[in-house]
């Protein structure tokens, strides 16, 4: 169940942050809402998935994983163009 948890603390982490680019400095409200709501979210599932895993464990996937998801959503959605730092940037970690 921890595990679950954590994955839904990831799509909502990323789910905020995606929110936090229309919110366009929060002058949006719609979006800014998703935003605080989902940051809440997925801090309260991540606290609640810290039950069954170590810390350091949890918090370093739901980082990385977070991370790694929101530059390829930049990459395909926003068309933020795709880097050799960027990608080395992603892929390195998952090598360790």
């Amino acid at each position: 169940m921890s595990w679950l948890l954590l994955t839904i603390s990831i799509i909502t982490e990323v789910l905020g942050t995606v929110a936090l680019k229309f919110s366009n400095g929060f002058t949006d409200w719609k979006p800014s809402v998703v935003v605080f709501t989902a940051y809440i979210l997925s801090f309260v599932l991540l606290g609640l998935a810290l039950k069954g895993i170590e810390l350091s464990i949890a918090y370093a996937i739901w980082a990385g994983v977070g991370t790694a998801l929101i530059a390829v959503i930049g990459f395909f959605y926003f068309n933020e163009p795709v880097t050799a730092l960027k990608i080395v940037s992603i892929v390195f970690p998952l090598r360790i």
